[in-house]
């Protein structure tokens, strides 16, 4: 829809943007999609050089007020529903724009993006260009440089060349504790599932990913076309399974950390799902299908209740698996008896053939080991099977095998069977 708002360039632009947004675009193929999108990339940085061009000047002529609003951040954030983080983005790229003007060329060209302009701005902020003045810095030349290298260079050594230059700027600045750049916090859903926000420092950083790296790529099951935050997500979930089965973490009023699930006896014993039936010791709320999941191995104290509420069964001041049992089995296994899965032993729980609760015994022969992925699969349907020539079978909830290349022929399928 047209604007009615005065501004015969801005009019005009909306123009050409209804028209571009009117365009087919299910006939391209090959290299036409390609060259329209870089075109179009190239005027966004452009247009966004003038909206931070825009926003200064607002500032300089304390537009906002008009409106009511104190700053042009919340002008932003108010009128443009604008987040804060991105609102004070944008003011901080206007302000430095003035004190770069190379940066502000290529910005203006096309040539640099809003992101790479961001990472450049520090350069510019009030104690920043102090201490260059106080230092003979040739601010001038620090813009050029900067302006070239944004333009020709990847992100991250735009990131590294001007983290290079503030250091250089303050090389006898006191140096940061890094306890005070560290923050996790967390926000917990109904669902009992968490949404966190991490932040650290340099060093605190590289540990973290060191750790979480080693587990990633110690597991890569071929096909695996999970996004690599989900990846590490699983990674970081496995990194602290790792550490609450090794017993060296701290202890928490006399005993060992370790998860927790409370579960009436008549949803344990249902092999229904049970949605809401059992709780975590942080408050969290499963079904009863993922409660008999976790009370499978050694990691989880099972509270059971009877009908009356009272504990029925307060498991696992040892574990269900004791430790000579699980060795052996680890020694039977090797890994996940999952077909196809190469996870270690290490990574994996001791799954009960017959679950416990339904009167299996915590044996070697009704034990198996299973990594998390798997274990969550057969309380879902899936089925392991271990034959008394001591290979081990899975099939999927319609009762089909799952196989690994090579795999068997017709025949020696039907000699199998039979």
């Amino acid at each position: 829809m047209r604007s009615s708002r005065p501004g015969g360039v801005v009019e005009a632009l909306e123009s050409v943007l209804d028209e571009l947004s009117g365009e087919r675009l299910d006939g391209m193929f090959g290299l036409a999609p390609l060259e329209r999108l870089g075109g179009l990339l190239v005027l966004k940085n452009r247009l966004d050089a003038e909206v931070a061009r825009m926003v200064r000047q607002c500032e300089l002529a304390d537009a906002a007020e008009v409106d009511g609003k104190a700053s042009m951040q919340s002008w932003l954030r108010g009128h443009a529903r604008f987040s804060a983080s991105a609102a004070n983005a944008l003011v901080r790229t206007g302000r430095a724009l003035e004190h770069l003007p190379a940066v502000a060329a290529a910005f203006a060209a096309g040539a640099l993006s809003a992101e790479a302009v961001g990472v450049i701005a520090p350069v510019a902020a009030e104690r920043n260009r102090v201490a260059a003045a106080e230092q003979g810095v040739d601010l001038a030349g620090i813009d050029e440089l900067l302006a070239e290298i944004a333009s020709t260079q990847f992100h991250p050594q735009l990131r590294t060349a001007v983290a290079h230059y503030l250091a250089r700027l303050d090389p006898d600045g006191a140096e940061p504790d890094p306890t005070e750049q560290r923050s996790l916090s967390w926000a917990k859903h109904a669902d009992g599932s968490l949404t966190g926000r991490l932040e650290l420092d340099a060093v605190g950083g590289e540990k973290v990913q060191a750790a979480i790296e080693s587990i990633l790529q110690a597991s890569r099951p071929a096909g695996d076309t999970r996004t690599r935050a989900q990846q590490q997500a699983d990674a970081l979930v496995q990194l602290c399974d790792n550490q609450l089965a090794a017993g060296h973490l701290p202890v928490l009023r006399t005993s060992k950390p370790h998860a927790v699930v409370t579960i009436p006896i008549a949803d344990l014993v249902d092999p229904g799902t049970g949605p809401g039936a059992a709780t975590l010791g942080f408050g969290a709320t499963v079904s009863a299908a993922r409660a008999r999941w976790l009370a499978c191995d050694s990691t989880v104290t099972r509270i059971v209740l009877g009908p009356e509420g009272q504990p029925l069964d307060l498991g696992r001041s040892h574990r269900v698996v004791p430790h000579h049992l699980r060795r052996a089995v680890e020694a039977r296994d090797g890994g996940c008896v999952f077909a196809g899965c190469d996870a270690p032993s290490h990574w994996c729980d001791v799954h009960h053939l017959v679950h416990w609760a339904d009167g299996g015994d915590t044996s070697l022969e009704n034990s198996g080991l299973l990594c998390e992925r798997h274990h969550t699969k057969v309380h879902h349907g899936f089925r392991v099977a271990r034959q008394p020539d001591g290979r081990w079978r899975t099939r999927r909830p319609d009762g089909t095998e799952v196989l690994v290349l090579p795999r068997p022929t017709d025949e020696q399928v039907t000699t199998r069977a039979g």
